[in-house]
């Protein structure tokens, strides 16, 4: 367990029902990305919490309702469903530490990790409501979004919740899927003759968003800039041998990485004391193999426009603003140079008037 906290705000982290704070007010699903989407899903929770007169349109809380403080609680699963039925590592738009702290943003009190293993994907969907959200973590309102699905084998639908809930005076909100909708004409029809369901806000849609370099498009899924946080380490000085002195970042394994090239970012320096604020800069970023010098290893590499202090040892968080152009093959240095100072000119002249 954990409690993370920053400017006066925590959240407390549970690695299982055990250690959780109760009564809760519960928003059940993945999260992973906080989008847009979860962000709706999260928020009749906020409401709720402190809310006497019900969550929802006047409703009354529950008659077994305690008197007392009902934590709002996101409970998600841990690892990753589809790292557990597949055995294969997971890349996550939001490792544990990214999560919970978009989730102190949006005023979580608490995220509960539920171990996702054999004995919880077997329990059915009464005995997910019965033992889990009901006994353990003494749930008294829930929400959920419309396509979520729990219990063995997914066989239980929001629907399917708000039924078992109702036996025990448990209120469930559930949550309209949300689109994206600059994908959708004002008519309310999608382009391209298909659904407003390929145009779901989703987490795949994010990923696949990204791995085509589609900056402003999974900001705008996101509702807010996609980042990469990382500790600065030594790399191979390349960059300041030839004019550019970059940041070498050590991220997180299970950080999803968005498509190989450069990118037009802003990137905040974490200061080491609550004192003092984080500073911020602009900068272009370079992922991938670095195929001038026979790189072999992915990395990523920032430099920052206008900086010449050392960084070694900092916590840096890397906004990514703009793709610029896909990782390419120089045939010498003073060619890669010769592109650096054209990709730095470019970024400035783009982050210089982004709002």
């Amino acid at each position: 367990m954990l409690n993370l906290s920053q400017n006066g705000c925590s959240v407390w982290v549970a690695s299982s029902t055990k250690l959780a704070l109760t009564p809760t007010a519960v928003a059940l699903g993945k999260f992973d990305g906080v989008h847009l989407g979860h962000q709706r899903v999260i928020q009749p929770v906020l409401q709720s919490v402190g809310n006497e007169e019900g969550w929802e349109d006047g409703e009354k809380l529950p008659e077994n309702s305690p008197q007392k403080p009902i934590y709002s609680t996101v409970v998600t699963f841990h690892p990753h469903p589809h790292e557990f039925f597949t055995g294969q590592p997971r890349a996550l738009l939001t490792p544990l530490d990214e999560k919970v702290q978009q989730l102190r943003s949006l005023g979580v009190e608490q995220l509960v990790l539920l171990p996702f293993d054999k004995e919880l994907s077997a329990l059915s969907p009464e005995e997910f409501v019965e033992k889990i959200l009901v006994q353990q973590l003494q749930c008294q309102r829930i929400s959920v979004g419309q396509d979520f699905c729990f219990g063995q084998k997914r066989t239980g639908t929001a629907q399917d919740l708000q039924i078992l809930a109702a036996k025990y005076k448990i209120p469930v909100t559930i949550v309209p899927i949300q689109t994206d909708n600059n994908d959708l004409p004002t008519n309310g029809k999608s382009v391209n003759h298909t659904s407003s369901e390929d145009h779901r806000i989703s987490t795949s849609l994010i990923r696949q968003t990204l791995q085509e370099g589609d900056i402003q498009r999974a900001t705008r899924l996101l509702g807010r800039p996609y980042t990469l946080t990382g500790l600065v380490i030594p790399g191979q000085h390349l960059g300041k041998t030839i004019g550019f002195p970059t940041a070498n970042l050590q991220l997180p394994k299970d950080k999803f990485l968005p498509r190989q090239g450069v990118y037009a970012v802003r990137v905040i320096i974490l200061s080491e004391t609550s004192d003092t604020p984080p500073t911020q800069n602009l900068g272009v970023m370079n992922i991938g193999n670095r195929p001038t010098v026979n790189g072999t290893d992915p990395s990523v590499e920032v430099h920052l426009l206008d900086w010449s202090a050392d960084l070694y040892g900092k916590n840096l968080v890397v906004q990514l603003v703009k793709f610029l152009r896909p990782e390419q093959k120089f045939p010498s240095l003073e060619a890669l140079k010769t592109q650096i100072q054209l990709d730095c000119t470019v970024a400035r002249e783009l982050l210089s008037t982004e709002c």
